[in-house]
């Protein structure tokens, strides 16, 4: 991944989203982010040919309409979108979340955590290691 590729994040709350796009500021990561709220709204912009093939997805789990591991089960069973990494940012520290979200190709999971500077230091390790990361083209 490099600069100018595309984020999309699927997050439901606005606090949220707020933290990831002041997180992504702080740590001068200048990819375009794009937002929606849940996993029917980032099947329609996937899905759409004239929005960006995002380099990574950063997925909250717990979202109405379609929920996050509901869209895991989607993206892992359509060709063109199953090689695009998701990680999770969630509030859930359940196993069971957890275990279900990597049988479905999740690339990682990271709890939320309450404190904001911890977050940023999150956010920065996953965008070092996908800067780092090529994934196929």
């Amino acid at each position: 991944m490099n600069s100018s590729d595309p984020i999309l994040l699927v997050e439901d709350d606005r606090i949220d989203v707020l933290n990831v796009k002041r997180g992504l500021r702080e740590i001068q990561a200048a990819n375009p982010l794009h937002v929606v709220e849940d996993g029917e709204a980032a099947l329609e912009f996937l899905r759409n040919p004239q929005n960006p093939k995002p380099a990574l997805i950063l997925l909250d789990l717990n979202m109405p309409r379609m929920n996050g591991l509901e869209l895991l089960q989607v993206l892992k069973h359509d060709p063109g979108l199953q090689t695009i990494p998701v990680i999770i940012l969630t509030t859930s520290q359940e196993d069971k979340d957890r275990r279900e979200s990597f049988q479905l190709n999740a690339a990682g999971y990271m709890v939320k955590p309450l404190d904001y500077e911890d977050f940023v230091e999150i956010l920065q390790a996953i965008y070092r290691y996908w800067c780092l990361s090529q994934s196929p083209s």
